[in-house]
């Protein structure tokens, strides 16, 4: 469809005006919400996903699109609750405790966002029960964690064991990353999935929440 398209092509460009204009245009002629949401922004930001892994795009122009979405989504949100268009699923992000190191998590989150996921960003130097309680208290699916100081990577390991311990284990999955996070060690710790970029972090955690 022409207009779902152009919304598509208007967020790849990080044109956040006409993206909500666009929106707006979708909804008054009774395109469904879900198809907007899905034809129109999430198509739009998937194509900034994969340019932006194969380094075709740079931060900035993820950043921009990613506003250019929000300006969608503020027009879409009250119709999808209306319609309780269910997403692809939960995920609890933040970065481990005594880690302040925020901008691959931040970035995660707004593509998890962009590829349909409701995000609950904890933020940074989070503690590993708090990973745990909050994913358990909103029945998240996935648990993603970053660190970019290997003294704090152990905390990792800890909300592996606490979501063992609580036999939550199998129903909430694990997914680590960060500069010194390697795919061994998240073997290493029982961790389920390993991001080594946010593009890739994205595409396991589709896989883990489909599980």
């Amino acid at each position: 469809m022409e207009l779902l398209n152009q919304i598509a092509t208007s967020l790849q460009e990080g044109d956040e005006v006409r993206v909500a204009e666009l929106t707006r245009q979708a909804v008054a002629t009774k395109i469904p919400a879900k198809q907007t949401l899905d034809d129109g922004l999430i198509a739009g930001m998937n194509v900034v996903g994969r340019l932006f892994r194969d380094h075709e795009i740079f931060l900035p122009d993820v950043l921009l699109a990613a506003r250019a979405m929000y300006a969608g989504l503020d027009v879409l949100r009250p119709l999808l609750a209306s319609e309780k268009v269910p997403t692809q699923g939960k995920v609890v992000i933040g970065t481990i405790q005594g880690d302040l190191h925020d901008i691959g998590k931040n970035l995660v989150g707004i593509m998890l966002r962009g590829a349909g996921f409701d995000v609950i960003d904890l933020g940074n130097d989070v503690a590993p029960e708090k990973f745990v309680e909050t994913a358990t208290r909103e029945n998240a699916q996935v648990i993603g964690m970053s660190a970019l100081l290997t003294t704090t990577m152990t905390g990792m390991q800890r909300v592996v064991e606490l979501l063992d311990a609580k036999g939550q284990r199998g129903r909430i999955k694990t997914i680590i990353g960060g500069a010194p996070v390697t795919a061994e060690y998240a073997r290493e710790i029982g961790a389920d999935g390993f991001g080594f970029d946010a593009a890739s972090a994205v595409e396991r955690v589709k896989e883990l929440a489909a599980q």
